[in-house]
């Protein structure tokens, strides 16, 4: 068995914000629509009219003051509510892709690493572009990896249920190295004409690599290890798919967007992902306070300060649990990713860090980590 290291991530950036104000600007123009053309409806009561978002309604709802997205046209145009993306014929390169694409030759150069060294691409995403051929497959010929390439969902745990499996398959011998990408499009699924979430998303990719701890630079990450959890759970659903058409369905129905029960998850999950982590820890022989520092799924604000207090007794401050909820907004599985590629350089030699995502399924993923 080989002893496994997250070596370096890498990051793509979208070339658009959309900040809190045009956001709002855009939806009440749009809400405003909306309820003048049901007046009479609403008047009668037999339809409830849109209510108005505010700057101040988003950031106490989630904390979030910004997001990347890769259109932001469509988005802010009442009329239509989406962002407007062009399909792009089977012989170029996928949007999905060419985003993964340049995240992962980020950690490439950050680790002073080449395609030839690594063995395997993991596309790990909570929203993928198309059924098949895998997202994975292209991205690693993109690349001109020689080896394999897989696709997994696993919604905002992705990321880190990605991780396990390349760990294992370092670790075994299967591989010498795996790049997990996380290339999460999360504006097309947004249903932004829900005053309830319509701010809650945002686009970017990151990537991972993970090797052999004997071929890491120095200052790696050594894995000490990883621990998943699922339970079923409809209070964060999509239901679109493919079948969709089948059905007959509309495309606008209000399901084949993301829906959720905000507070059940809040109350549900919280609890979970932090027991999860305390239980982690201990298998290595470790406590919640003396690991140094804890990189979050970033979804919400409040769910990050309630599991940083259950996990420390205290308040956890910006150094205890570092927060780009506010710049990147919830990108799904990659918003802890984020945290960790900006929040790891002051960590020293022997220090513990926990990165983990929790999200739909109920899905919650941790990886304990300590510097070399």
């Amino acid at each position: 068995m080989h002893r496994v290291a997250i070596s370096s991530t890498g990051l793509y950036i979208p070339p658009e914000v959309i900040t809190n104000e045009e956001l709002v600007t855009a939806f009440n123009s749009f809400a405003e629509k909306e309820n003048a053309a049901h007046a009479a409806d609403i008047a009668a009561g037999t339809r409830q009219p849109i209510p108005m978002s505010s700057v101040e309604f988003i950031e106490k709802a989630s904390g979030i003051k910004r997001r990347y997205v890769m259109e932001k046209t469509g988005v802010l145009d009442p009329q239509r509510m989406r962002p407007r993306l062009q399909a792009r014929p089977d012989s170029e390169l996928s949007l999905m892709a060419e985003i993964g694409v340049a995240a992962a030759r980020d950690a490439l150069a950050r680790a002073g690493k080449k395609p030839e060294d690594v063995d395997g691409v993991i596309c790990a995403a909570a929203n993928m572009q198309r059924a098949y051929p895998a997202m994975a497959v292209e991205i690693q010929t993109a690349l001109g990896i020689q080896g394999f390439g897989f696709d997994m969902n696993v919604a905002c745990s992705s990321a880190t249920f990605a991780i396990e499996m390349a760990v294992n398959a370092v670790k075994t011998g299967s591989a010498r190295a795996i790049l997990v990408v996380d290339p999460e499009i999360t504006s097309p699924h947004l249903a932004w004409k829900d005053r309830d979430c319509h701010f809650i998303f945002g686009d970017v990719c990151t990537a991972i690599l993970i090797e052999r701890l004997e071929n890491a630079p120095p200052g790696a990450f050594e894995v000490i290890g990883t621990r998943l959890l699922t339970t079923f759970s409809n209070n964060i659903r999509n239901n679109a798919g493919f079948m969709s058409r089948s059905e007959d369905r509309d495309p606008d129905d209000r399901d084949q967007l993301f829906y959720q029960e905000g507070r059940k998850v809040f109350k549900e999950v919280c609890p979970l992902a932090a027991e999860h982590i305390t239980r982690h820890l201990a298998e290595h022989g470790l406590t919640p306070t003396g690991v140094r520092r804890y990189w979050l799924h970033q979804a919400n604000l409040a769910m990050n300060q309630l599991i940083g207090r259950k996990l420390l007794g205290r308040d956890a401050t910006a150094d205890d649990a570092p927060v780009i909820l506010d710049e990147f907004a919830n990108t799904a599985s990659a918003g802890s990713i984020i945290a960790f590629h900006r929040h790891h350089d002051d960590i020293k030699a022997g220090e513990v860090g926990v990165i983990c995502s929790f999200g739909a399924g109920y899905s919650i993923g941790s990886v304990v980590v300590r510097r070399t």
